[in-house]
């Protein structure tokens, strides 16, 4: 993960409310980061399969991780290194010539080692995206532990993860708060404004900024584990908003593998509120999505 993380607090009752998020996110990229020679996911992973000692931080995100995987039925795999790092995506070296796992294993993410810290690998993992949304879950749990019982008016505040945010209560007034949906074309024009009032993570998984070419071919970060390559035939971007941030990455991404000729199905299945745009230029909603949407371009 690699994030320029801000936070915006409304109506904090002192300073120490917006310090309470402070140390979250170094936290969060100390653990997991692929991007950093100190990480502890870059020693994890060089270590795989030998057993390790770790913080509790990046159990969490194994942890997440793995449940992810089930819970999409394999479409979340944060077992993609070797995939990434093929198309020129890569960190600092992982050190992970050849291990025994594989993505498209369908047992565990991580071994446990007894209840005292201990993990081994199965092979190298990239937890990027799902950091992120942890590292948002995090803070913004940290945010409004720090002000039970700070007395009225309630504490507003949105933070922003690199274009994945997490927000609650108001700006002010009683508001909601009114959050844009890019283009994922370029346009200057958002695709559509999204009002959230309660608590509220939304995510995107976008081609916009992480598309290259290599060996001739475009490509993408966004990695099917079903195939070993980029996916998400006739996508451009998808959006998702929930309670949680980090599960809202984790749909936002398998959403898009599903392709434009899936997606929908999985996203009324799931109940999920989403919003996607197709390489055609479309953008679509499923009804929990169109109920959150104040605003769409071409229909104001």
């Amino acid at each position: 993960m690699a994030n320029d993380a801000t936070a915006r607090p409304w109506r904090v009752a002192n300073r120490e409310h917006r310090r309470a998020y402070g140390g979250t996110f170094e936290i969060a990229e100390a653990a997991m980061s692929r991007f950093r020679e100190d990480s502890e996911l870059t020693r994890l992973n060089r270590r795989t399969p030998a057993t390790a000692s770790i913080s509790r931080p990046l159990e969490r995100a194994l942890v997440a991780a793995d449940r992810a995987h089930r819970v999409t039925c394999g479409r979340f795999d944060p077992r993609i290194v070797d995939a990434l790092e093929q198309i020129g995506y890569a960190g600092v070296p992982q050190g992970h010539a050849d291990h025994a796992g594989r993505m498209d294993d369908a047992g565990r993410v991580f071994d446990r080692r007894g209840r005292t810290g201990h993990v081994a690998l199965r092979c190298p993992v990239d937890l990027g995206g799902i950091g992120k949304g942890l590292a948002l879950r995090w803070a913004a749990n940290a945010l409004d532990a720090s002000v039970v019982g700070a007395g009225d008016p309630a504490i507003g505040y949105l933070i922003d993860a690199g274009g994945d945010i997490v927000a609650s209560g108001s700006p002010g007034g009683g508001a909601p708060w009114h959050i844009a949906i890019e283009d994922p074309s370029g346009g200057e024009e958002p695709m559509a404004v999204v009002a959230i009032r309660d608590r509220c993570g939304i995510a995107t998984s976008s081609v916009r900024r992480l598309a290259w070419e290599h060996e001739g071919r475009t490509v993408h970060h966004l990695i099917d584990p079903r195939t070993g390559a980029p996916g998400g035939e006739g996508m451009l971007a998808v959006t998702v908003a929930g309670p949680d941030p980090a599960w809202a990455e984790v749909w936002s991404k398998a959403l898009f593998l599903e392709g434009a000729a899936h997606i929908t199905a999985l996203a009324r299945a799931r109940g999920i509120a989403a919003w996607w745009v197709t390489t055609e230029g479309a953008l679509e909603m499923t009804a929990g999505a169109r109920v959150m949407t104040t605003w769409v371009a071409g229909e104001a």
